[in-house]
């Protein structure tokens, strides 16, 4: 049964796609007929009335896709590198800054979870700091750190934290308090019951605030290396805007979905893997 609508759902799916891609192609190879209007300087910049003024069509997409996809690792200057230089230059500072989030947010939120004291104590903080947008502090880190590379990790460290530390708390705080008497009864020390039973219960959560976490700092990354340049994806899509290549742009578009797309599979996986059945 499960099988069978699954199959279904991939069918709708392609279906979908087919007659957006469809639509999209009809659209975009209807000629704009000249006389129609002055055109305005920004026409004029875009191609003004030429059949391929405007939007790409899907069909020069798939091949700009395919140009971009046959040699993802090419280097010839700046401003000429390889989609799959610019992803890997992104990703390195998502990993890198979602790891040190990860290093301070999984314990402290174990310790709020477990602490009322310290819930109530580091409560007022993480309500003034977790509704602060990331790319406010970019202006600060870029002051302080006076490094773009740093900056951006800075930036991925501190939208990552809050998921992590309040769905980690909250895993924790709601481990059924049953269990852990049981664990008291057998007379294991608080390590042990941490670690054996309040950890093992509150994963589903915690991983799940991870997962949050990693969307939100390749959401952020984007805008974060538009603001900075030099190299990732952000930049790759800054970078083609300013050539005035629609094309690329939404090749890059399509990238950054697709990526962030695996990012989040691979978290689901972590978290089917950790979630049990009472």
């Amino acid at each position: 049964m499960t099988h069978s609508y699954d199959f279904r759902a991939l069918a709708l799916t392609i279906v979908i796609l087919i007659v957006a891609l469809g639509a999209w192609e009809l659209s975009t190879n209807t000629e704009i007929l000249p006389g129609a209007g002055e055109m305005t300087e920004y026409e004029r910049l875009m191609g003004g009335g030429s059949q391929n003024a405007g939007v790409p069509a899907p069909s020069a997409v798939m091949q700009k896709a395919w140009e971009e996809l046959s040699d993802p690792f090419h280097n010839t200057g700046a401003n000429d590198k390889g989609i799959g230089i610019q992803i890997a230059y992104s990703l390195m500072r998502v990993l890198t800054g979602y790891a040190l989030a990860a290093i301070i947010a999984l314990p402290v939120g174990f310790l709020i979870g477990m602490s009322p004291l310290m819930f109530r104590a580091l409560d007022p903080f993480i309500q003034v700091l977790r509704p602060i947008s990331p790319l406010a502090w970019m202006p600060l880190a870029l002051f302080i750190i006076q490094d773009s590379e740093a900056s951006s990790i800075f930036v991925i460290f501190i939208c990552s934290i809050w998921p992590m530390l309040i769905n980690t708390a909250f895993g924790v705080a709601s481990v059924r308090k049953d269990w852990v008497n049981v664990a008291r009864t057998h007379e294991l020390g608080p390590v042990k019951t941490a670690f054996q039973v309040i950890l093992p219960a509150a994963a589903p959560t915690i991983v799940t605030g991870m997962r949050i976490s990693i969307g939100i700092a390749w959401l952020v990354i984007v805008a974060a290396e538009m603001l900075v340049g030099g190299t990732g994806i952000g930049y790759y899509v800054w970078n083609e805007w300013n050539n005035l290549d629609l094309t690329s742009v939404i090749f890059s578009i399509l990238m950054i979905g697709v990526v962030g797309m695996a990012l989040d599979a691979a978290f689901g996986r972590l978290q089917r893997a950790v979630t049990y059945t009472e």
